[in-house]
């Protein structure tokens, strides 16, 4: 909490999103200054973290993942990864709306990565365009994933900057127009770059 009232009293004008699954923790961080929050588990650990953000009415990220950090690689078993993640998130959105938190302020992300194989995760980026469906904002953390590493062998996650535009710029063109990433100059001026070369 005192580098959170910190950086918000430096940088007031920056939004800052906190990432958790605890309603203590989000309540607490949204009373000192923080303006977002991203729960991976998009409600499913703690349902009062709904109430919390419907009280604060401030931005939610729904994340689709299965199981928590120790096993959701174990969970990668779907018959339609496609319909099966928009389901799940059709779910989450339910239970967030049925809280009276703003559609407005639901931000979807499907979770690349989480539970998913490599497989998976590439059927899914080729196919964002189908979360639109769910009339929410849509977010995208693909930033230095392993899956790059699977195409082009760059094991260190700093070494994947390249696949993180690539992802970043694909994505964009299905309409998905926030994007978490660690690099921000660098993918900043990518799509910069894009979307002048873009503009009709």
């Amino acid at each position: 909490i005192p580098y959170l009232k910190l950086i918000k009293s430096e940088y007031p004008d920056v939004l800052i999103s906190i990432d958790t699954f605890n309603s203590e923790v989000a309540y607490e961080a949204l009373l000192n200054g923080a303006d977002w929050i991203n729960d991976v588990t998009g409600g499913r650990r703690d349902k009062k973290i709904l109430d919390v953000v419907s009280k604060f009415k401030c931005p939610f990220v729904i994340t689709h993942s299965r199981g928590n950090s120790q096993n959701m690689n174990k969970l990668s078993k779907y018959d339609n990864v496609l319909y099966e993640v928009k389901g799940s998130l059709e779910n989450l959105l339910k239970n967030a709306l049925e809280k009276n938190i703003s559609k407005k302020n639901i931000i979807i992300d499907p979770g690349i990565g989480f539970g998913k194989d490599f497989e998976q995760n590439i059927k899914l980026l080729n196919q964002l365009s189908i979360f639109h469906t769910l009339e929410c904002s849509v977010m995208l953390g693909i930033s230095r994933k392993r899956f790059i590493s699977v195409i082009n062998k760059d094991s260190e996650p700093k070494d994947r900057l390249g696949g993180t535009i690539s992802t970043t710029i694909h994505a964009m063109m299905q309409g998905i127009n926030i994007h978490r990433v660690h690099d921000v100059k660098e993918v900043r001026q990518a799509i910069d770059i894009f979307e002048k070369l873009n503009e009709k």
